[in-house]
């Protein structure tokens, strides 16, 4: 199913919008055995799912085209660095660096930072998402895409300077 994932991706997540917007939005029960399935194959958890569903429904963004390169820097990570294997660990959101923390003056960097590294190795807690709106607004005054940022923290590895740098290189803030 590696060819056509990204349309499996599209068609649940416009299932789930439809559900979302006709007021069911308990997402417990949007994802049958299937949809439960091809979420772990491509190691994303049901509420992780969700919340791009909702805040598309709430406030229009992020958008599907930015739910699937998302979605697909994680697959890639699962299935090449990680060799299909879930790390069992999820980081606590009590773990992640405060909302006003910064690293040579980027606020939010070193929050944002943790985020990426737990959602590449599929560590995130429900409660957290990588995406929030705090995050594409960093993302945003800096013009860099979430996907982007994603791939640019995976290369760097626990290199903190690496996407520091990177972040100095594309910031058009």
């Amino acid at each position: 199913m590696s060819y056509t994932w990204d349309s499996t991706f599209s068609a649940l997540f416009e299932r789930c919008l439809t559900r979302y917007r006709s007021g069911d939005t308990d997402y417990s029960s949007y994802y049958g055995a299937d949809d439960l399935a091809f979420l772990d194959s491509i190691g994303y958890q049901p509420r992780e799912f969700f919340d791009f569903v909702e805040d598309f429904a709430e406030i229009g963004e992020p958008s599907l085209t930015t739910a699937v390169t998302v979605a697909s820097v994680r697959r890639d990570y699962l299935r090449e660095i990680m060799r299909g294997a879930k790390s069992g660990r999820t980081l606590d959101p009590s773990d992640l660096p405060a909302k006003t923390s910064e690293v040579e003056g980027f606020v939010w960097l070193p929050r944002i930072l943790a985020k990426a590294r737990a959602k590449l190795r599929g560590e995130l807690d429900p409660n957290s998402m990588y995406c929030c709106g705090g995050d594409r607004a960093f993302l945003k005054r800096h013009d860099i895409a979430p996907a982007d940022f994603l791939r640019a923290v995976w290369s760097a590895g626990e290199d903190d300077a690496k996407v520091i740098d990177y972040v100095k290189r594309n910031s058009r803030a």
